[in-house]
């Protein structure tokens, strides 16, 4: 298996608006990583509106409308006032409908509760015409189960082809033998129509007290999902606990293993399960040991990097790295990796309506960067 570095060549990224471009060599394609925006604080997700414009989140609990030419950052109001911000919790993942054009719904997941009772919700509200206002904010689904301490809520959002949309969720860390219970919501990605009803078609739909809006169960903590360009099946990655992050194919109904199947071990070091796949339980198609703590994914389509059509990226927060993976229907077939050297916990990628990639950086002085490529 083929895996190699790109490197940096120029000097490193300035913390400045407008900061010199870092020039990078890949293997198919070198680009310059500019700085778009700056001063977020924990910015966690980017929803590309058109090619001028994006929505990030702030784990803080803000929602902002970023202007990609100006670098202007403007705070969206109307957001729910039960917002948790507490440990991992907070505002997470956004994503537009697909018919935004018409619509321009958007959709959000953040935790509420208490410290010691919280969950994650998912919620949509209309943006205004002059993106200052979401309005008609309604929560259309939450976790049922009140887990404690403010761990691993998943977040991400997923649009499906049929419009249904897709949202991880966490095993709460103390929770993770409730992965495998299927009365409650915790450690699954959950499918919900766009109104937040139950789709007829879910694998759990009419199975007995087990939770109609689960698509997949047996997860830990999955930060990241998106569609194949090719099969339009959900690929999602979730961190492993020591060791064992993992890229899965989600299929309906499918259950993922943990805590009883694992390549991870406990952080102090104990054995949380002797095996690492087994009857029954869906193994990866790619792990990490030791663990790179991956967050954001996307599959590349446009027109800036057509060497990287269709290839899988996965931004990383322990690993300061943007993995690119070449894949082939359901097989992953080489890893590169990319950016180690600017030394920045990379918490969301997103493939923009301009072509460019762009990256959320974790920090409490965040930024927004745009990958553009270089033409020789």
């Amino acid at each position: 298996m083929r895996i190699a570095t790109a490197c940096l060549v120029l000097a490193t990224l300035g913390t400045q608006a407008h900061a010199q471009p870092v020039l990078v060599e890949s293997e198919v394609a070198d680009f310059s990583v500019v700085e778009v925006a700056t001063g977020l604080e924990f910015p966690w997700s980017i929803a590309p509106l058109d090619a001028g414009n994006l929505l990030v989140t702030e784990r803080e609990g803000r929602l902002n409308h970023v202007n990609v030419t100006s670098g202007e950052v403007t705070a969206i109001r109307g957001l729910p006032d039960d917002i948790l911000v507490s440990g991992q919790g907070g505002l997470l993942g956004v994503a537009i409908h697909p018919d935004f054009d018409q619509n321009r719904l958007v959709y959000f997941a953040y935790s509420k509760g208490t410290e010691r009772a919280n969950r994650t919700s998912l919620a949509r509200g209309r943006l205004s015409e002059d993106m200052s206002t979401l309005e008609a904010v309604e929560t259309i689904f939450d976790v049922n189960f009140d887990k404690r301490r403010g761990y691993h809520f998943g977040g991400r959002v997923q649009f499906m082809d049929d419009l249904s949309v897709l949202l991880t969720t966490g095993d709460g860390y103390m929770h993770m033998n409730e992965s495998q219970n299927l009365e409650n919501h915790i450690g699954t990605i959950v499918r919900v129509n766009d109104d937040g009803s139950v789709p007829f078609d879910n694998p759990f739909a009419t199975t007995a007290a087990a939770q109609p809006e689960i698509y997949s169960y047996g997860h830990r903590n999955v930060q990241g999902i998106a569609i194949h360009p090719e099969t339009r099946r959900a690929w999602a990655h979730e961190h492993g606990p020591r060791g064992g992050d993992e890229i899965n194919i989600i299929r309906p109904g499918d259950n993922y293993g943990w805590p009883l199947v694992t390549y991870g071990i406990d952080y102090d070091g104990s054995i949380i399960s002797e095996e690492s796949e087994g009857p029954g339980f869906t193994s990866p198609v790619w792990q990490w040991t030791p663990s790179l703590a991956p967050s954001g994914m996307a599959f590349y389509s446009g027109d800036q990097f057509p060497g990287w059509e269709g290839d899988l990226l996965v931004a990383t927060l322990a690993g300061s790295t943007l993995l690119r993976y070449e894949v082939d229907n359901d097989s992953v077939l080489t890893e590169e990796r990319m950016l180690s050297d600017l030394g920045q916990r990379l918490r969301d990628v997103a493939i923009g309506v301009d072509g460019y990639v762009y990256l959320a950086v974790d920090d409490l002085d965040g930024r927004i960067l745009r990958l553009e490529p270089v033409v020789n």
